[in-house]
């Protein structure tokens, strides 16, 4: 595809990536991946021929149309493009990415303004569930300036509150895919929890780090990320997504006890490099995991009192906090996340 396609590029929470309108890519999904794949520059570990920033968190793509749902607005489709290999997949959800939807749905006219704040809801097609997204919109534009901060992000913008409704199973099938809060792996007691995103969470020192290293000691650590990807690999059919050796989840999450006040401490590989902060949703599933009792989080967490549990998920950068609204039974009913997004460049990208 040699002429150029309609394209947003966005940062969107702690992400980045180009946002398109459904409409002006490819129908067939291998057309849609061979551009998306040459847009971005890969396979290459720099990414130097392309869009892509040499990370995964900066090789992402959203996918924005309008819905028919009576539920939702818009849907969106998220994409990751892998950096140094071939491959685009859907088999993930991105709650940072999601941070800019709204705006750029407002913005390419999907949505109208309906006062200083708008609400846009989102149906997310990688997992089926509906997300509300509350947008900056004096005057009748999008605004992306404001004073909200969000670790990983230097500067301010402007809030984008997300709230999310049942997320439990998205992507698995049930919030324990097992039946269990509790498995075993290797020797390693985990919990596989998908609220949102499916994650492996289990205790830091029982694949012998602290929790505390740095996002570069990980990433160095070659046995450390050898036990990871080994139970990943067992994990993937425990938690119904299959084969996963070449899928981005599930996510590992290693947990310590908060150092800076939080609920908890995380590292999060994604899946075979360390996270630099922690996904959005892979931050409620952390949170959700949190609250279950006998679980390997449970046992390091400080967990609010009441049923609205304001919770700071600690991760190599600062922290995300989720606010996790209980029923009377103390289940999770929804939880909601601050994030900030900001339009980088409106035009059109090209490949070879």
């Amino acid at each position: 595809m040699s002429d150029g396609v309609r394209c947003m590029w966005m940062r969107g929470g702690t992400s980045k990536g180009g946002y398109f309108l459904a409409s002006d890519l490819p129908t067939d999904i291998a057309s849609r991946d061979a551009f998306l794949l040459g847009m971005m520059g890969s396979p290459d570990a720099r990414q130097i021929d392309g869009m892509g920033g040499a990370d995964p968190l900066t090789s992402k793509v959203a996918v924005v149309s309008k819905s028919d749902r009576s539920d939702a607005e818009v849907n969106y489709l998220f994409l990751q493009v892998f950096v140094d290999q071939a491959i685009v997949t859907d088999a993930q959800n991105c709650g940072n990415i999601l941070a800019g939807v709204g705006p750029f749905a407002i913005e390419r006219g999907l949505v109208p303004v309906v006062g200083e704040e708008t609400d846009v809801s989102i149906y997310m097609e990688n997992t089926g569930q509906v997300a509300i997204a509350k947008v900056s919109t004096p005057q009748g534009n999008v605004s992306f300036r404001g004073s909200a901060q969000i670790d990983g992000v230097p500067g301010t913008s402007a809030a984008v509150p997300i709230t999310f409704k049942d997320t439990a199973g998205s992507s698995c099938g049930a919030l324990l895919p097992t039946g269990n809060t509790v498995d075993v792996i290797n020797d390693v007691t985990v919990t596989l929890i998908d609220d949102g995103m499916p994650v492996v969470v289990l205790k830091a020192e029982d694949v012998g780090i602290s929790g505390t290293e740095s996002r570069e000691e990980l990433d160095a650590n070659e046995t450390l990320k050898q036990k990871l990807e080994a139970i990943r690999l067992i994990a993937g059919p425990m938690m119904n997504l299959g084969d996963v050796r070449d899928k981005t989840v599930p996510k590992m999450t290693m947990v310590s006890a908060a150092k800076n006040g939080g609920a908890i401490s995380t590292r999060t590989f994604i899946p075979h490099r360390c996270h630099a902060s922690i996904g959005v949703l892979g931050a409620v599933s952390v949170a959700t995991a949190c609250l279950l009792p006998g679980s390997p989080a449970h046992s390091l967490a400080k967990i609010p009192d009441g049923n609205r549990k304001s919770m700071s998920i600690e991760h190599p950068i600062g922290e995300t906090t989720v606010i996790a609204m209980l029923d009377n039974k103390g289940d999770m009913e929804c939880a909601a996340v601050l994030r900030t997004a900001r339009k980088l460049f409106d035009g059109e990208v090209f490949t070879q």
